[in-house]
């Protein structure tokens, strides 16, 4: 599913510099790097602020805390997600509420009306698999209702909607650097964008045990911090990362033109007006453990993302009477195929090869 070692090989220079040049610094938390990096990235996404956070998940969590949110509240996102996503809400004191998916594998805006109660603060939509999810539909549903709009965006490193990129409709916009992300680090580390000067200065607190100065705290706030040689090699990463999105889109549109005459198989959607980075290429189908085994015998790997929804999780056993049935047709007939700018067009045209031969047993 990925290739780490082509990758390293590919920008082992640019990385090699920037590391060599935080290590010579001697300063290794929140440093010239971070700043450098928040900068750098901030531009990239379109908003005028940028805070480096540990990972996605506290970049979630620490948006939360900053807007206040808390015990009794409740925060609409989805339930095909990472766990993290509705860990974030609960670590606050909050509830998670679930609505439903629509064809694109994101939030139903149609549902989150229905999911509306005094007790709501905030709707939290992620952008899932690489792209954006309809934020036309929920910014409106948002101000109409007076809530807040947190995009989870841990997915979407380089998706547009509009012209516009993800990180950049709502309130705030939150980031994992994971490995694996379309834009990932060597270890942990996550952001946050925003154009809300007073939020982004409460954020920059949060993430550093809550003090303005330091031994100063003006609220309780977390160890969460981006380091120095993450945000200088994310920053090394960044200044070929455009090339790599439109890679991913190349290779994407030959899985489209292979795979199209197969019935059996139900290919992603692009939303109209959107760019889809392709952080995932997501198929679905009936004989998905069949197709996933016989896959795997024949030297291709896949994953699915995810098998099992978070309301039907246990540490979440309080929603398991719910119903999200779009939510469940996915978890249980979605599977990932391999797809990372360090394949070759030679690569996709056989994993499409060996699919085809499993349907044509």
């Amino acid at each position: 599913m990925n290739d780490f070692k082509k990758e390293y090989k590919a920008i082992k220079p640019h990385v090699s510099k920037a590391i060599t040049r935080c290590l010579k610094s001697g300063w290794y938390i929140l440093g010239k790097e971070v700043t450098a990096f928040e900068k750098q990235f901030a531009e990239y996404i379109g908003t005028n602020y940028c805070v480096g956070v540990g990972n996605g998940m506290e970049a979630l969590q620490i948006v939360l805390m900053a807007l206040g949110i808390g015990k009794e509240d409740e925060i609409i996102t989805v339930s095909n997600s990472a766990v993290a996503t509705a860990l974030a809400i609960s670590h606050t004191g909050a509830s998670p509420v679930f609505a439903d998916i629509d064809a694109y594998y994101h939030m139903d805006p149609a549902d989150v009306e229905k999911k509306i109660t005094k007790k709501t603060k905030a709707i939290l939509p992620v952008h899932l698999f690489g792209q954006i999810a309809n934020m036309d539909a929920l910014q409106t549903i948002a101000k109409k209702h007076k809530l807040f709009l947190i995009e989870d965006a841990c997915q979407a490193h380089g998706a547009t909607y509009k012209g516009k990129k993800a990180g950049a409709f709502g309130d705030a916009g939150c980031f994992s650097f994971y490995p694996t992300k379309n834009l990932g680090g060597y270890g942990d580390g996550g952001a946050i964008t925003t154009n809300n000067k007073d939020l982004y200065e409460k954020m920059l607190m949060l993430r550093n045990y809550g003090q303005k100065n330091r031994y100063e705290h003006l609220v309780k706030g977390l160890n969460s911090r981006l380091d120095e040689l993450q945000a200088a090699i994310l920053g090394a990463k960044l200044q070929g990362f455009e090339k790599l999105i439109t890679k991913r889109n190349e290779l994407a549109h030959i899985y489209l033109q292979e795979l199209q005459q197969v019935k059996q198989i139900q290919l992603p959607q692009t939303r109209k007006d959107s760019y889809h980075a392709y952080h995932l290429f997501v198929i679905q189908v009936q004989e998905r453990n069949a197709l996933q085994t016989y896959l795997q015998e024949h030297g291709v790997q896949t994953i699915i993302h995810y098998p099992i929804a978070i309301h039907k999780q246990k540490c979440y056993q309080e929603f398991h009477t719910i119903s999200l049935p779009e939510t469940e047709k996915a978890a249980k007939h979605i599977l990932s195929l391999p797809l990372h700018p360090f394949m070759t067009k030679k690569d996709v045209v056989i994993v499409c090869k060996t699919i085809k031969k499993f349907y044509e047993k």
